[in-house]
């Protein structure tokens, strides 16, 4: 459905673009959510799980900024992964005022279970696009997000 806002031509085509992404983003992600919350994850708690399981442990600080989640936001996430025993929190031996987030064994078994089902349902959702396009929306993507960046 295109904008319903009587704009530039240029105020147009940003919104109607908008919109279609939004949509599209939207749908894509629920059929791909579908995943973690089968396994009773949030979206917030698979990025936490994910990253530690990718990347190894991390500050708490460090995963906010790389998921984008306020730091408030990434201290209850990690609150709630914890009293599930899927991660851990340790001080950081050489600066106390740091703290570490560790997956546990039982994290990490659920994240290893978990995101091969979640890569699957990516590719099966990104299949309407051919290789080229996949690239092209990559490309666009990156620099639409560096643009809003600023």
């Amino acid at each position: 459905m295109p904008t319903h806002y009587d704009g530039t031509d240029a105020e147009e085509r940003a919104l109607n673009a908008f919109i279609r992404f939004s949509r599209a983003f939207d749908t894509v992600d629920q059929a791909i959510s579908e995943t973690f919350q089968a396994h009773n994850l949030t979206s917030g708690q698979f990025g936490v799980l994910e990253a530690l399981y990718h990347l190894g442990p991390m500050h708490q600080g460090t995963l906010s900024e790389k998921l984008l989640q306020s730091k408030g936001n990434i201290s209850t996430i990690i609150s709630n992964l914890e009293a599930r025993e899927l991660v851990e929190r340790r001080r950081d031996e050489d600066d106390r005022r740091y703290v570490t987030v560790h997956l546990t064994d039982a994290g990490r078994s659920l994240i290893g279970e978990v995101f091969p089902g979640h890569v699957q349902r990516i590719v099966d959702a990104m299949s309407a696009l051919d290789e080229d396009e996949l690239e092209t929306l990559g490309r666009l993507c990156r620099k639409l997000g560096h643009g809003a960046a600023g």
